[in-house]
C-alpha cells in the first residue's frame, strides 16, 4: 500500500529515534563509573580525585566519523542519575560542547562560556582571564563532567605554542578548587594528538571501538535491517554479499550503517515498495555519495576495488574486512 509523503515522513522520524544499543555506550559507561565517588553505596556526581586528591582523570572516545559514538555519549549521560540534574539549577550537571573549527585557545574558552550563558565577550578580554571566567562559571553551575566533542579540531591547524597552551588549559580544567572530569570524543587524529603530551595522555582513558567486520557482524547487521524493515511495514530481500556492501559503504562504521538502512528505507517507501531490496540501498547511497552507477557499492560487480572519500581518515579496510570473531582471532603483527 502506497504511504503518503506524510505517512512516510511520520515512519521515518519515528525509526530515527529508535536507539540502538551497543557495546560503545557498555564501554562508555564503565569508564565513566569509575571516574565518581562512590558514599554509602551510591554513586554521587563528585570526581574521584587522583595524584593524592589534586586532579582528575578523563575520558577519550576515539572513533571514525559516523561510528556512533556521539551518540552513545548523549545516551549514557542523559541516562546517568548523578548527573541527569542539579537541583539548584535545574540544569544537568554535565556540560556538551562541539568544536567549531578553526579552533583557537580564545574561540574554545568563548564557546564554553557561552554555552553556559555568557555572551558578548570582549575582544580585548585576555585568554588567561576567558579561561578563569570558564573555570569559575562550571563551578558556579555545578558542572561535574565537560564533554568536548569533534576535540580533533583542537589541534587542526594551531602552532606548537598554541598546540601546547591547549593542553595546559585542558589539563588545568582537571585541576583545583572545582575539577572536572573532561570527556574528550572525536576522530583517530584525537589518538595521536593526545599522545602529543605524556602528562595528558595519562589523565585519560581511552575507549576505541572496533569497526563493523565481515562475517563478525554480518547477522547482527541482517537483524538491523530486518528490524528497522518491518517497523516500516516493509519485508527485507538482502542476501550475504548485499550485507558486505552495506559494511562496505559505510566504511566500517555502525552509525554509518544505520543511516545507509534508514535512507534505503525511506527510498522504498516513496516507490510505494512492499519489500526493501539491493536497489533502493543503490539508489539512496547514489543520492548520497553523488556516484555513478559503476562506482556505486551496491551495483558495481568489483565494488570493493571502489576506493571510498572518507574526511581524511585512514581506514585499514582489508584488513578489517578478514576480521575473525574474538574466540578464533589471532593477533596480527
Amino acid at each position: 500500500m502506497t504511504k503518503t509523503i506524510q505517512e512516510v515522513f511520520s515512519t521515518m522520524n519515528a525509526l530515527r529515534k529508535q536507539h540502538i544499543e551497543t557495546e560503545r555506550e557498555r564501554q562508555f559507561e564503565a569508564q565513566l563509573l569509575r571516574q565518581f565517588e562512590v558514599v554509602d553505596g551510591c554513586m554521587t556526581h563528585n570526581p574521584v580525585r587522583y595524584t593524592a586528591g589534586t586532579e582528575t582523570n578523563g575520558i577519550a572516545f576515539i572513533e571514525g566519523s559516523g561510528g556512533g559514538k556521539t551518540t552513545a555519549i548523549i545516551e549514557v549521560l542523559r541516562n546517568f542519575e548523578p548527573l541527569a540534574l542539579n537541583p539548584e539549577t535545574g540544569q544537568p550537571r554535565y556540560l556538551h560542547m562541539k568544536v567549531e573549527a578553526p579552533a583557537t585557545l580564545r574561540s574554545l574558552g568563548v564557546s564554553i562560556l557561552n554555552k553556559l550563558d555568557v555572551h558578548d565577550v570582549a575582544e580585548r578580554t585576555k585568554v588567561y582571564d576567558i579561561w578563569n571566567m570558564v573555570r569559575f562559571r562550571l563551578a558556579r553551575r555545578g558542572i561535574s563532567l565537560l564533554w568536548i566533542d569533534e576535540a580533533h579540531d583542537l589541534f587542526g591547524l594551531n602552532t606548537s605554542t598554541e598546540t601546547n597552551n591547549m593542553f595546559k588549559m585542558l589539563k588545568g580544567l582537571m585541576q583545583g578548587d572545582h575539577p572536572v572530569v573532561l570527556v574528550l570524543s572525536g576522530t583517530e587524529r584525537l589518538s595521536s594528538l593526545t599522545g602529543l603530551d605524556p602528562q595528558v595522555n595519562r589523565r585519560f582513558t581511552k575507549i576505541r571501538p572496533e569497526p563493523l567486520a565481515f562475517g563478525v557482524d554480518n547477522n547482527r547487521i541482517e537483524g538491523l535491517v530486518k528490524g528497522y524493515a518491518a517497523k516500516a511495514s516493509l519485508e527485507a530481500a538482502l542476501e550475504g554479499e548485499d550485507i558486505n556492501r552495506l559494511i562496505y559503504a559505510s566504511r566500517y562504521r555502525f552509525g554509518r550503517c544505520v543511516v545507509n538502512i534508514l535512507e534505503a528505507i525511506e527510498t522504498a517507501l516513496m516507490d510505494g515498495a512492499e519489500v526493501l531490496t539491493v536497489k533502493h540501498f543503490q539508489d539512496a547511497w547514489s543520492k548520497r555519495e553523488g556516484c555513478c552507477v559503476d562506482q556505486n557499492v551496491f551495483s558495481a560487480v568489483e565494488w570493493m576495488s571502489i576506493e571510498l572519500p572518507d574526511e581524511g581518515e585512514e581506514v585499514e579496510r582489508r584488513s578489517v574486512s578478514v576480521r575473525k570473531p574474538k574466540s578464533k582471532r589471532k593477533k596480527v603483527a
